[in-house]
């Protein structure tokens, strides 16, 4: 078997932004009405883990400035996030993100999901094949979208099936609060 499929299938199982919001979602939504978020994670990881391939990982690690821009804008929209999950509550409101993330939401935020990156960077120097740089896209993007669309559709179930503990404006304040609270440390995350 190929080591680059272990090692993506488990630096993308661990707990980082996409994880904590599906779960979250997959709680508050249900499974079925977060499964565009779930295709849109699935495809935006492909989509960035090609780029890498490609060697826009290369670019970023030669451009400073851009990558610093880009760590920004990662954690101050992983913030954004994480305070509207912590004001959430379990059946809505005026604070409440009233809907999960659509396809394409879930496919632009992976762009500058810091974890995404990580992987991406650590699989693409790491576990090449030695193919020519159009087959590494190719071989990063299917891995990657292929095993994170078992992952995405894992974290959302285990969600909808919290979603049975979360019967109370508590529990799900308590459950809301500490995925908020995982999400603003991935934000920290980034700059490490």
């Amino acid at each position: 078997m190929d080591p680059l499929y272990p090692f993506v299938f488990f630096g993308l199982f661990s707990p980082g932004p996409n994880v904590i919001l599906l779960t979250a979602s997959g709680a508050r939504f249900g499974f079925r009405a977060t499964l565009p978020h779930v295709f849109g994670v699935a495809l935006g990881v492909g989509i960035t883990a090609g780029l890498t391939g490609l060697g826009i990982g290369a670019l970023l690690m030669a451009q400073p400035a851009l990558a610093l821009a880009l760590k920004l804008i990662a954690a101050g929209w992983i913030v954004w996030m994480a305070l509207s999950l912590w004001r959430s509550s379990a059946a809505g409101g005026a604070k409440a993100r009233a809907r999960p993330f659509t396809l394409i939401e879930a496919v632009l935020f992976q762009w500058i999901n810091p974890k995404v990156w990580a992987v991406a960077l650590a699989a693409a120097s790491g576990y090449a094949a030695g193919l020519s740089p159009l087959g590494e896209a190719q071989r990063l993007a299917l891995a990657f979208c292929g095993l994170n669309l078992f992952v995405c559709l894992f974290w959302t179930w285990a969600g909808s099936l919290l979603a049975i503990l979360l019967t109370t404006p508590l529990a799900w304040r308590i459950f809301a609060r500490v995925m908020a609270a995982g999400l603003a440390a991935s934000a920290v995350m980034v700059f490490l």
